[in-house]
């Protein structure tokens, strides 16, 4: 008899295609609808979600509240993160916490073995036991960036059915089952943010507070002032609002100073960074280490050297020079460009 497997449903078509296939290789499946507290007014209630998705599938679909610690773990991380004038990335947070540790608990307390996501990433298992943590096929839906701080025991209780499929197999897939999604639209890079600007969402926390303040050149030169820190960040063009010859952009968030430290596009290149809280996956590679790096999930992967500074550390030195690293931004690692090996978060100094 197969094991149970559990599918964290959104509503979306990846997550009901997820759990399609697998009912149909013959798994015992239920699904699971986890609610944080910041679902849209206009969408059906999460009851009703529950419903709708039960009788689309025909399976038993649980509801979740997940409400306080995804406001623990991702909210306030999203939040505190900006006040110290980093950029956040909370999909990088919410799938080894949440996902693959507060739903997955859960699952494993209605008798799941396993949890399935939507998610285009792909596991393989070795011979000894050790689990790798793969890119999916389609290289536009990839989502492996997103996985990287997950460990091998979580590894070893998820399950990514849509890894081998690109995302127009997908669609196709669901018109010729009939399968239509509670939830149309991509998802998301910040599910908890709707129709509202990061700026106005960070300004209605309580207890947050970014006041004006200097605009500099990276010579010194005060040349405007800034509304806010948290509405910047690296690389930003936008809201500087500072005439120049050329345009400037955002070269540096500097905290301490509450200074808006701005450039041209050539300031913003950098041939080194360093990255520190790393989550190796199959454990720390020997040094200097030969890898592929994502400073950024939509950022094309480059050839760079790594030298370790701690166990947890290293700093990263750039085969070419890159643009607009951000401190706070996951940095992950890739052996061959395909197995994701690590990843953890660009520091501000070296």
């Amino acid at each position: 008899m197969k094991q149970m497997i559990a599918v964290a449903l959104s509503g979306g078509i990846d997550s009901l295609i997820a759990a399609k296939l697998l009912i149909q290789q013959g798994h015992s499946v239920v699904g699971i609808h986890f609610v944080t507290g910041y679902e849209t007014s206009n969408s059906p209630s999460p009851q009703e979600l529950v419903e709708l998705l039960s009788s689309r599938l025909g399976i038993e679909v649980y509801l979740m509240d997940a409400v306080t610690p995804f406001q623990e773990n991702v909210v306030n991380y999203f939040v505190r993160t900006y006040l110290s004038g980093l950029t956040p990335n909370p999909c990088m947070v919410c799938n080894p916490l949440i996902k693959f540790g507060t739903v997955l608990n859960y699952a494993k307390s209605l008798g799941a073995s396993f949890l399935a996501t939507g998610h285009y990433a792909r596991i393989t298992l070795d011979s000894d036991g050790t689990l790798h943590l793969l890119k999916g096929i389609d290289p536009m839906k990839d989502q492996s960036y997103f996985l990287s701080r997950m460990t091998q025991t979580q590894l070893s209780h998820a399950s990514f059915p849509l890894g081998d499929m690109t995302k127009s197999r997908v669609i196709q897939l669901a018109h010729d089952l009939e399968i239509q999604p509670v939830h149309h639209g991509e998802s998301q890079d910040i599910c908890f943010i709707k129709d509202r600007t990061y700026g106005e969402f960070l300004t209605n926390q309580e207890g947050f507070v970014s006041p004006s303040g200097p605009i500099t050149t990276v010579a010194g030169k005060i040349i405007g002032e800034h509304p806010g820190l948290h509405l910047f960040t690296i690389g930003q063009r936008r809201g500087i609002n500072c005439p120049a010859a050329q345009p400037y952009y955002v070269v540096r968030l500097d905290r301490e100073a509450n200074t808006l430290v701005v450039g041209f596009k050539s300031d913003l290149l950098t041939s080194s960074c360093r990255v520190s809280d790393i989550n190796w996956i199959v454990g720390p590679p020997e040094f200097p280490a030969r890898v592929y790096i994502r400073v950024r999930y939509r950022s094309q992967a480059v050839c760079s050297t790594l030298y370790p500074t701690d166990r947890d550390g290293v700093i990263v030195v750039f085969d070419i020079p890159q643009s607009s690293v951000t401190p706070g931004q996951g940095a992950v690692f890739y052996r061959d460009d395909s197995e994701v090996i690590g990843g953890g978060w660009v520091c501000d100094d070296l």
